[in-house]
């Protein structure tokens, strides 16, 4: 008698367990719809590092202390509220560029991120850099472009001005609205 009330209290607890699962499922998108409404994001990371991998060699890292993903909006996005570090990396790692802003929306659809806050992107091979409060990157293109006042420093001139576009590597850049010595070579 002993062994059909122990089977008989396995069975109860397997079909309250059964039962439990069912009544609390809810499907992905009524989640993402009331992570949304609440302006909740779906995920949050801290000390965050993230590597790009191209052809078996780094192409780039991304560091930040706080990521949070809104990946469940109609535009989604990664908001990085205490700060960005990126990193590329071209030629093996002998050429680098070091991007870092006190704050950075990055939109998955687009591939445009914007990066706010004391911006400083340095070229590490001919030490070329560029401050700002506000940039925004084409990931696509691997170009930045900014309306905000700017500096940018290299070994012969420091340029500033309103408004700004540069490849990433800031080789070839166009400065709007600007003041200060450049040095030029005529052709």
């Amino acid at each position: 008698m002993k062994f059909s009330r122990l089977y008989d209290t396995k069975s109860i607890a397997a079909i309250y367990l059964v039962a439990m699962f069912f009544s609390c499922a809810n499907n992905a998108n009524e989640v993402k719809e009331l992570f949304a409404s609440k302006n909740l994001p779906i995920g949050v990371v801290k000390n965050f590092r993230h590597m790009y991998k191209d052809t078996e060699q780094v192409s780039s890292k991304l560091e930040s202390s706080l990521m949070k993903d809104f990946s469940n909006r109609e535009h989604p996005y990664n908001e990085f509220p205490e700060g960005i570090k990126i990193i590329t990396y071209k030629n093996k790692g002998k050429d680098s560029v070091t991007i870092t802003g006190d704050y950075a929306l990055s939109y998955l659809k687009t591939q445009i991120s914007e990066i706010k806050g004391h911006v400083v992107i340095v070229n590490h091979t001919d030490g070329t850099q560029l401050e700002t409060d506000q940039l925004f990157w084409d990931e696509t293109t691997n170009y930045f472009f900014s309306e905000k006042k700017f500096i940018l420093t290299s070994e012969t001139n420091t340029i500033l001005g309103v408004g700004f576009e540069s490849k990433q590597d800031l080789t070839e850049f166009l400065a709007k609205k600007m003041t200060g010595e450049v040095e030029t070579i005529e052709e």
